[in-house]
Order: structure tokens, then C-alpha cells, then sequence
């Protein structure tokens, strides 16, 4: 069925996000990832079992926020147009995803792991406040 012409819009509206602009920041991937790493070196300092296994569990709990945060970025804030402008950040995030993951991060009491995530999220991190400029 066909609505009468007076009740069809007259101005069509658009959005490119799911809520306003603001809401969006790698800055919260980047606080779990510095959490990851605290505790990386907290558990490399102590041999208590008991202290290194509730390490061991909230380590595993921060990078899987990393991970959420990191997908939430990649999936909702980043755009088709911002994929075409820097065509390597698909790269970058799937490469942030596993540092963050079982074989990075979460699956490793090394620091240097946490670090190179933070590296990952420096990057990415770089290209969103780009396009958050433009």
C-alpha cells in the first residue's frame, strides 16, 4: 500500500554512525591494554600462586575488553571511506585483535606483548583522530 502524497517525508535525513558523533575513542582499548601490561609485570615480580592466578583471570578479562573496544572501533566507527583512505587498517585491526588475543596478550605474561599491542593501538589510534579531524 502506497501512503497519499501528504503524508510521504519531505526531507530525507542520513547518519554515518549509530549515535552522535563523541562517543568513540581508542583511548578505552588503550586503558585495558596498559592494564594488560600492569599485570604482565606484577606477575612476573611475584611468585605467590594465588596472587598470580587472580592476575592470570583479570589479565584474560582486560583483553577481551581490549578486543571489544578494538571491534566496537572497527565495526561501528570506522567507515567504507576510511577503509579506501587507508587501506591498511583492516589490516591493523585484525593484527591489534590477535595481540590482544590468545596468541598476544591474553595467552602471555610477557610485557613486550603488551607493548606491541600498545603499539597496535597507538597506530590505530593515530588514524581515528585523522578522520575525526576531517
Amino acid at each position: 500500500m502506497r501512503l497519499p502524497r501528504i503524508l510521504m517525508p519531505r526531507v530525507t535525513a542520513s547518519a554515518h554512525c549509530d549515535l552522535p558523533c563523541g562517543i568513540y575513542d581508542p583511548a578505552q582499548a588503550r586503558i585495558e591494554a596498559e592494564s594488560v601490561k600492569a599485570i604482565a609485570e606484577k606477575y612476573q615480580a611475584n611468585t605467590d600462586p594465588e596472587f598470580r592466578t587472580r592476575a592470570l583471570i583479570i589479565k584474560e578479562q582486560r583483553a577481551d575488553l581490549v578486543k571489544h573496544h578494538l571491534w566496537v572501533l572497527w565495526t561501528d566507527y570506522f567507515k567504507p571511506a576510511h577503509f579506501e583512505k587507508y587501506p591498511h587498517l583492516h589490516t591493523l585491526f585484525n593484527e591489534a585483535t590477535k595481540l590482544a588475543g590468545a596468541g598476544g596478550a591474553k595467552g602471555s605474561v610477557d610485557p613486550a606483548k603488551a607493548d606491541e599491542l600498545l603499539g597496535k593501538i597507538d597506530e590505530i589510534s593515530k588514524i581515528f583522530w585523522e578522520t575525526k579531524q576531517a
